[in-house]
């Protein structure tokens, strides 16, 4: 007995002095009390808790999440690095292609839970910077966000380009712009039932991205968007989404080159099929720009609905060539719906199957079915002055059909098949019909 008394005091000041931990315990012949075992393991809790701010000085507390974040041990300040690859094929009446469509590399973050950043550059065919902005977010119902950045107009031009249903966005997102520089103020409800922003940009033309300005000119942009829903319980209304956004500016003048700043429009296989009078007299902005974008989207379970409408107006003249200007009202919708087959939820930020493709043990992913229309219609006053009715056509039309298979949250092939017709673009009257087959594979981290 007294060997076994000898021997646990032993061991108790050498655990005491720090030098030992001992993860089996000597038995006494008299069993420790419930009591006893209690009091241990408080004791234990609470020498962890008092360790903690000694962790959390000297960055010991800082886990990896998620494999690529990394949070500060008082959830304050963390690091994601993430980024998308798609990888494309493309073929149409003229090309017929393998193709790199996008690749992100994103590094975005918060620093003590009030500046958040983001920094996105584009690798695929040349390389730019998307994205490159920081936000202050205070308060829920006032952040404000500097950089560049996507404007808030068009509702599929603010999707992620990850979570788009097809291989490429409808002509409504032709009439808005990509990525300006510029300041917005933000903020939305605490239950998210409203959300606005309003922001000042340098001005980019349809569909067009920009980082400097070379006038005083800027664009005013704001939007508005409800759920009015979000708290129902039920599943038929909680998925609405009605908004509306408009901008207001002012184009004029040429580039340095002579380069017409104006937009060019393309079918969903990127091929153009309109764009304005160049060359030696070329048409050019001069005056007022607006823009005006309804939009609204529903999910209801595996059901996704999603439409807008865009209506840009441009004041333009012809250099050279008349000494007056017009104004030409280009117009574009679409309407979309898609249904997950396997029974997921449909949202606006995309599937996530409730199985990943595993199939040793029975996992297919989601499976995915989607329509859409989509027009452009240009206005008959840009023909003939100032853009050719041989070479432009006045209107497309897009029925699109698609399948899209969601192997996990990080992987989706999506396959389309688009049928164009248009009115005019040709020296023989229309534009031939164009039939294009459009697969990607994507890749998210």
């Amino acid at each position: 007995m007294k060997r076994y008394i000898r021997l646990t005091l032993a061991i108790g000041l050498i655990s005491s002095a720090g030098f030992v931990r001992a993860e089996k315990v000597v038995q006494t012949p008299q069993p420790q009390t419930l009591e006893e075992r209690l009091a241990i393991l408080e004791r234990k809790v609470q020498l962890d808790q008092e360790a903690a701010p000694a962790r959390a000085k000297d960055g010991s507390g800082a886990v990896a999440r998620d494999g690529f974040a990394v949070k500060s041990n008082d959830g304050l300040t963390q690091l994601k690095i993430s980024g998308l690859i798609q990888a494309d094929y493309r073929a149409s009446n003229s090309v017929d292609q393998f193709l790199l469509r996008r690749v992100r590399p994103t590094i975005e973050g918060t620093i003590n839970k009030v500046l958040d950043f983001r920094i996105t550059p584009e690798f695929a065919s040349s390389f730019q910077l998307l994205d490159a902005y920081g936000e202050i977010k205070t308060f829920p119902w006032f952040k404000v966000r500097a950089g560049k950045f996507t404007p808030p107009l068009g509702l599929e031009r603010l999707q992620s380009g990850s979570a788009i249903t097809f291989v490429e966005r409808a002509h409504p997102t032709s009439l808005v712009p990509n990525r300006d520089t510029g300041l917005q103020v933000s903020g939305d409800s605490a239950n998210g039932v409203f959300s606005y922003q309003a922001a000042l940009f340098n001005g980019v033309v349809d569909g067009g991205t920009g980082e400097t300005d070379t006038t005083d000119d800027k664009d005013f942009v704001g939007r508005i968007f409800t759920h009015p829903f979000k708290t129902s319980s039920s599943d038929w209304i909680n998925g609405l989404g009605i908004g509306a956004a408009a901008s207001i500016g002012h184009q004029e003048g040429a580039t340095a080159s002579g380069a017409s700043q104006l937009p060019s429009f393309r079918t969903p296989a990127q091929q153009t099929f309109f764009s304005y009078t160049a060359g030696a007299t070329p048409t050019i902005g001069d005056g007022r720009r607006t823009r005006v974008v309804p939009q609204a989207y529903w999910y209801i379970g595996s059901l996704g609905l999603l439409g807008e409408c865009a209506l840009s107006s441009q004041e333009v003249t012809r250099v050279a060539v008349s000494t007056t200007s017009a104004t030409i009202n280009n117009r574009a919708w679409q309407a979309a719906v898609s249904y997950v087959v396997t029974g997921e939820r449909a949202s606006f930020r995309g599937v996530k199957p409730r199985q990943p493709f595993d199939p040793k043990n029975g996992g297919w992913g989601a499976l995915e079915l989607a329509g859409r229309y989509s027009e452009l219609r240009v206005d008959d006053e840009a023909f003939p002055r100032y853009a050719s009715l041989t070479t432009s056509a006045k209107r497309s039309r897009s029925w699109t059909g698609g399948f899209n298979w969601y192997l996990s949250n990080n992987t989706k092939i999506v396959t389309d098949y688009e049928y164009t017709t248009f009115t005019g673009g040709s020296v023989n009257g229309n534009r031939p019909h164009e039939r294009a087959a459009l697969a990607r594979l994507q890749f998210t981290y």
